[in-house]
Protein backbone atom coordinates (compact mmCIF):
# COMPACT_ATOMS: atom_id res chain seq x y z
CA UNK A 1 0.00 0.00 0.00
CA UNK A 2 1.51 3.34 -0.68
CA UNK A 3 1.57 5.68 2.37
CA UNK A 4 0.49 9.65 1.72
CA UNK A 5 4.41 10.68 1.90
CA UNK A 6 4.66 8.79 -0.85
CA UNK A 7 1.48 10.18 -2.89
CA UNK A 8 2.70 13.65 -2.42
CA UNK A 9 6.23 12.74 -3.59
CA UNK A 10 4.61 11.23 -6.89
CA UNK A 11 2.10 14.61 -7.22
CA UNK A 12 4.92 17.23 -6.56
CA UNK A 13 7.28 15.30 -8.79
CA UNK A 14 4.44 15.13 -11.61
CA UNK A 15 3.55 18.91 -11.54
CA UNK A 16 7.52 19.85 -11.29
CA UNK A 17 7.83 17.86 -14.67
CA UNK A 18 4.31 18.62 -16.20
CA UNK A 19 4.50 22.74 -15.37
CA UNK A 20 8.61 22.77 -16.59
CA UNK A 21 7.36 21.30 -20.04
CA UNK A 22 4.33 23.82 -19.95
CA UNK A 23 6.63 26.31 -19.41
CA UNK A 24 8.55 25.33 -23.02
CA UNK A 25 5.33 24.89 -24.81
CA UNK A 26 3.42 27.83 -23.64
CA UNK A 27 2.61 30.65 -26.31
CA UNK A 28 2.28 33.06 -24.25
CA UNK A 29 5.35 34.60 -22.06
CA UNK A 30 3.29 35.46 -18.61
CA UNK A 31 1.55 31.98 -18.85
CA UNK A 32 4.93 30.29 -19.23
CA UNK A 33 6.34 32.42 -16.30
CA UNK A 34 3.82 31.35 -14.11
CA UNK A 35 4.18 27.66 -14.97
CA UNK A 36 7.56 28.43 -14.21
CA UNK A 37 6.30 29.89 -10.60
CA UNK A 38 4.50 26.12 -9.97
CA UNK A 39 7.85 24.30 -11.10
CA UNK A 40 9.86 26.37 -8.64
CA UNK A 41 7.32 25.17 -5.84
CA UNK A 42 7.11 21.96 -6.76
CA UNK A 43 11.10 21.77 -6.80
CA UNK A 44 10.99 23.29 -3.30
CA UNK A 45 8.68 20.37 -2.03
CA UNK A 46 10.88 17.59 -3.46
CA UNK A 47 14.18 19.61 -1.63
CA UNK A 48 11.77 19.46 1.95
CA UNK A 49 11.58 15.54 1.12
CA UNK A 50 15.33 15.44 0.47
CA UNK A 51 16.11 16.96 3.97
CA UNK A 52 17.28 20.13 2.45
CA UNK A 53 15.49 22.94 3.97
CA UNK A 54 17.75 25.96 3.41
CA UNK A 55 18.05 24.96 -0.08
CA UNK A 56 13.65 25.02 -0.49
CA UNK A 57 13.49 28.10 1.07
CA UNK A 58 16.44 30.00 -0.70
CA UNK A 59 14.43 28.33 -3.89
CA UNK A 60 11.48 29.94 -2.87
CA UNK A 61 12.88 33.10 -1.78
CA UNK A 62 15.26 33.85 -4.42
CA UNK A 63 13.95 32.40 -7.42
CA UNK A 64 10.30 32.45 -6.90
CA UNK A 65 10.49 35.43 -4.42
CA UNK A 66 13.30 37.63 -6.19
CA UNK A 67 13.83 36.90 -9.96
CA UNK A 68 10.43 35.77 -11.27
CA UNK A 69 8.18 38.42 -9.70
CA UNK A 70 10.78 40.95 -10.74
CA UNK A 71 10.13 39.43 -14.40
CA UNK A 72 5.91 39.13 -14.67
CA UNK A 73 6.10 43.11 -13.20
CA UNK A 74 8.33 43.82 -16.42
CA UNK A 75 6.75 41.76 -18.26
CA UNK A 76 3.23 43.59 -17.30
CA UNK A 77 4.56 46.86 -17.41
CA UNK A 78 5.77 46.52 -20.59
CA UNK A 79 2.26 46.32 -22.66
CA UNK A 80 4.30 45.32 -25.88
CA UNK A 81 6.10 42.11 -24.34
CA UNK A 82 2.92 40.75 -22.54
CA UNK A 83 0.20 41.04 -25.11
CA UNK A 84 2.62 38.85 -27.89
CA UNK A 85 2.58 35.38 -28.42
CA UNK A 86 5.81 33.92 -28.87
CA UNK A 87 6.11 32.35 -32.23
CA UNK A 88 7.27 28.47 -32.26
CA UNK A 89 8.59 27.93 -35.68
CA UNK A 90 8.14 24.50 -36.94
CA UNK A 91 11.08 24.16 -39.23
CA UNK A 92 13.13 23.54 -36.47
CA UNK A 93 10.97 20.83 -35.27
CA UNK A 94 12.38 17.99 -37.00
CA UNK A 95 16.27 18.46 -36.31
CA UNK A 96 14.92 19.13 -32.17
CA UNK A 97 13.50 15.89 -32.08
CA UNK A 98 15.81 14.20 -33.84
CA UNK A 99 18.26 15.14 -31.88
CA UNK A 100 16.45 14.69 -28.35
CA UNK A 101 15.15 11.11 -29.45
CA UNK A 102 18.73 9.62 -28.85
CA UNK A 103 19.50 11.20 -25.77
CA UNK A 104 16.41 9.83 -24.26
CA UNK A 105 17.29 6.27 -25.07
CA UNK A 106 20.79 6.96 -23.74
CA UNK A 107 19.18 8.68 -20.97
CA UNK A 108 16.80 5.80 -20.43
CA UNK A 109 19.60 3.29 -21.03
CA UNK A 110 21.70 5.02 -18.36
CA UNK A 111 18.54 4.89 -15.76
CA UNK A 112 17.73 1.24 -16.38
CA UNK A 113 21.29 -0.36 -16.40
CA UNK A 114 22.46 1.49 -13.18
CA UNK A 115 22.47 -0.37 -9.92
CA UNK A 116 20.39 1.91 -7.63
CA UNK A 117 21.66 1.05 -3.97
CA UNK A 118 19.44 2.47 -1.46
CA UNK A 119 21.34 3.74 1.30
CA UNK A 120 20.19 3.35 5.02
CA UNK A 121 20.61 5.32 8.08
CA UNK A 122 22.00 8.13 6.68
CA UNK A 123 24.33 10.22 9.47
CA UNK A 124 22.87 14.01 8.69
CA UNK A 125 24.11 17.33 10.59
CA UNK A 126 22.14 20.17 11.68
CA UNK A 127 21.51 21.52 8.38
CA UNK A 128 20.41 25.01 8.56
CA UNK A 129 21.96 25.80 11.80
CA UNK A 130 25.56 24.41 10.75
CA UNK A 131 25.58 26.29 7.78
CA UNK A 132 24.66 29.50 9.41
CA UNK A 133 27.81 28.91 12.05
CA UNK A 134 29.95 27.94 9.16
CA UNK A 135 28.51 31.60 7.08
CA UNK A 136 29.09 33.78 10.09
CA UNK A 137 31.96 32.06 11.86
CA UNK A 138 34.29 30.62 9.52
CA UNK A 139 33.35 31.62 5.86
CA UNK A 140 32.03 34.99 7.19
CA UNK A 141 34.80 36.92 4.89
CA UNK A 142 34.04 35.22 1.83
CA UNK A 143 30.24 35.75 2.64
CA UNK A 144 30.77 39.42 2.93
CA UNK A 145 32.67 40.31 -0.11
CA UNK A 146 30.29 38.01 -1.58
CA UNK A 147 27.57 40.57 -0.98
CA UNK A 148 29.88 43.82 -1.65
CA UNK A 149 30.63 42.34 -5.39
CA UNK A 150 26.78 41.47 -5.74
CA UNK A 151 25.71 44.63 -4.46
CA UNK A 152 28.57 46.41 -7.05
CA UNK A 153 26.57 44.65 -9.97
CA UNK A 154 23.59 45.99 -9.15
CA UNK A 155 24.62 49.57 -8.81
CA UNK A 156 27.19 49.14 -12.17
CA UNK A 157 23.80 47.70 -13.92
CA UNK A 158 21.42 50.43 -12.86
CA UNK A 159 24.23 52.61 -13.97
CA UNK A 160 24.11 50.97 -17.47
CA UNK A 161 20.67 51.09 -17.92
CA UNK A 162 19.82 54.26 -16.65
CA UNK A 163 18.70 56.79 -19.49
CA UNK A 164 20.87 59.95 -20.34
CA UNK A 165 24.61 60.51 -21.01
CA UNK A 166 26.34 57.53 -21.65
Amino acid sequence: MIDFKTIVLIFFGALAVSSAVLVVFLRNIVYSAFSLIATFFSLAVLFIFLSAEFVAGVQVLIYVGGILILFLFALMLSQQLSQKAVKLSSTKLLPAVLLALPMLGIFLFVIYQTDWELVQNIQMEEGVASLASLLLDKYLLPFELASILLLGALVGALLLARPGEK
